[in-house]
């Protein structure tokens, strides 16, 4: 079954003084295309959650990120009261007034450098164990994700092969008639010349004529990549990758038929296998 690269995963965990939420999403590249951002006192596992992201997510434009929202009383930010002080007395030297009102004063203080210190919040990895277990929740939410969308691709790529099977029906019902156009206007052709033409050497040329539009080869080829392409969708190996070479295959048959129709009613058949073809194009780029 196929996969979508595109997909959202998200978990929240509570803890008694923060909510952690952990968000995934995906869009598709022709590689892995990684983007992490987490807070710094859990950069040291950065490493580990890049590993796991690639392994489970091969491949894609990928953001992860972890967000942080406090929610005890107690903030681990606190007024550094001897800097802030010491930047009112500056201030009030400046002004040389003893008018200055104090609450200015403190407004353009806290804004100064380390007015406010943050002490360093150090990993605790009984806590990390249980963001991680949050993390695998939201990666299994983003393969279901992937998965559900992979269905939807797989019925729309059935979809088209079908019709493209069906046009190439057509094609196939249109050859005998095609080999007669083709005869009778080469015929058509030399009585208008009104010129005496030798018939053993005309069916010579014609049959050496008729051979270069042969499409018997490119029927039967095409008849195999178009099987080979569903087969390959029902594979649990199956991959975008595989499945744009297959396409690429269907594409080089189709336009040979094409090239060698020289038949009104037969390429319009083509023509239409080439939009069938061209959506399975724009789709398969999302395939993983």
């Amino acid at each position: 079954m196929i996969q979508s690269m595109t997909g959202y995963g998200k978990s929240v965990l509570h803890l008694p003084d923060k909510k952690v939420t952990i968000e995934v999403k995906s869009l598709n590249s022709k590689n892995l295309d990684l983007n992490v951002r987490m807070p710094s006192y859990y950069r040291e596992k950065e490493l580990t959650v890049r590993k796991e992201l690639a392994s489970t997510l091969v491949r894609g434009k990928v953001d992860f990120s972890i967000y942080i929202e406090m929610t005890a009383d107690e903030t681990s930010s606190t007024i550094n009261k001897k800097v802030v002080s010491a930047y009112m007395q500056q201030l009030r030297n400046v002004v040389q007034t003893g008018s200055s009102d104090d609450l200015e004063l403190l407004q353009m203080a806290v804004k100064m450098p380390d007015a406010l210190k943050t002490e360093r919040e150090e990993l605790n990895e009984e806590e990390w164990s249980l963001i991680h277990k949050r993390i695998q929740e939201a990666l299994k939410e983003m393969i279901q994700y992937r998965l559900d969308e992979g269905c939807s691709l797989e019925e729309d790529f059935k979809l088209r092969i079908s019709n493209i099977q069906s046009f190439l029906e057509e094609v196939i019902s249109l050859d005998s008639e095609r080999i007669d156009h083709v005869k009778n206007r080469l015929q058509k052709s030399i009585d208008e010349l009104k010129a005496n033409v030798d018939q053993n050497r005309f069916e010579q040329e014609l049959i050496y004529y008729l051979e270069k539009l042969d499409i018997n080869e490119e029927k039967v080829r095409l008849t195999s990549h178009l099987n080979y392409f569903l087969e390959e969708l029902e594979t649990d190996a199956s991959n975008g990758k595989k499945l744009g070479f297959i396409v690429q295959e269907i594409g080089r048959e189709i336009n040979t038929i094409g090239s060698k129709a020289n038949f009104s009613p037969m390429q319009k058949a083509v023509v239409q296998m080439k939009n069938e073809l061209e959506k399975i194009k724009e789709q398969i780029l999302n395939v993983l």
